[in-house]
């Protein structure tokens, strides 16, 4: 008989009826009919033998090693990570608050915001959580808006509502997000309110960009902006309204007739933060960081996990 092998499957049993099963030792010790003491120095033994390990997780220090493992791969510079709420909603308000904290760790005074889903939920959490000490001083749109009365893609009425809670200076973009054809963009971008809003792109030292799945049966603008290269370059995400495949290739089409902040302006900007729904695939995600643009992100520690992980 191995002797070792017995008296460490002894020292498991103990562990196990102390840390997992919540015995005391003065119980376990009646059990094995040996004396309290001796069930402290097994206990004592079965650290040693590492057959008990004991891990710590200080608050913000799984978060911290997986923003840690983003940066040495070299895809950003920091972040804000988030546990899951009890459901999306919780999850994306817990998103929403980590971008506002994260503008205040980066010191943002003229911000550019996005559109989608998970900005909406930002501005609904603004508005139960109002920031009038916030850094910011200055808010415009990156996108035009859009003919479809959802909130979430009212560009300048979601630029107003967050400068009121920030007690910043709103700038608004009228014009459509998506015009009806590319000689009405081209018309529209020689205006003077579209020369205003670049400067302003010009002048940001953050972009608050959503990052979304591309979606499994894509819209009629879509079609007609890209005919079928999103399928060709196999899509998986949008960042705005530009769409990039897993490899980070943003896909770009001469027919596209979308009015957003232009890519090379975009690159220029210093902070780029992408911000994930709680639905966000870590496909979109994985895009997104390879395309390069992201200085950092706002999302679900699973998330993250999960791309890490792949």
């Amino acid at each position: 008989m191995d002797t070792n092998l017995e008296k460490q499957k002894r020292l498991a049993y103990v562990a196990r009826r102390y840390y997992l099963e919540d015995q005391k030792q003065r119980d376990i010790a009646r059990e094995l009919g040996v004396s309290r003491p001796l069930v402290s120095r097994m206990l004592s033994e079965a650290r040693e033998l590492g057959i008990v390990e004991i891990t710590i997780h200080e608050p913000g220090a799984r978060a911290a090693g997986l923003l840690e493992q983003l940066r040495l791969r070299g895809s950003i510079r920091g972040g804000v990570l988030v546990e899951e709420g009890a459901d999306n909603d919780a999850t994306n308000r817990l998103l929403s608050q980590g971008a506002v904290e994260l503008l205040r760790q980066l010191g943002v005074r003229r911000l550019g915001v996005g559109w989608g889903y998970l900005i909406g939920q930002l501005v609904t959490w603004l508005e139960e959580n109002p920031q009038p000490g916030s850094t910011v001083t200055d808010i415009c749109p990156l996108v035009g808006n859009a003919s479809i009365p959802a909130r979430n893609y009212q560009s300048n009425e979601n630029v107003r509502l967050m400068a009121r809670q920030m007690g910043a200076t709103p700038h608004f973009l009228y014009l459509p997000a998506l015009p009806d054809s590319l000689e009405e963009k081209q018309v529209l971008s020689s205006t003077e309110v579209y020369r205003r809003i670049c400067q302003q792109w010009e002048e940001m030292d953050a972009a608050l960009v959503n990052i979304g799945d591309y979606p499994s049966s894509p819209d009629f603008a879509s079609l007609v902006r890209y005919g079928g290269l999103l399928q060709q370059e196999h899509a998986c995400g949008r960042m705005l309204i530009y769409y990039f495949n897993e490899e980070g290739y943003v896909i770009q089409s001469e027919k596209d007739f979308a009015i957003q902040i232009p890519i090379d302006i975009l690159k220029r900007c210093p902070n780029i933060i992408g911000v994930c729904s709680a639905n966000t695939s870590a496909k979109a995600l994985r895009g997104a960081l390879r395309s390069g643009f992201l200085t950092h992100v706002v999302a679900r520690m699973d998330l993250v996990r999960a791309l890490l992980e792949q």
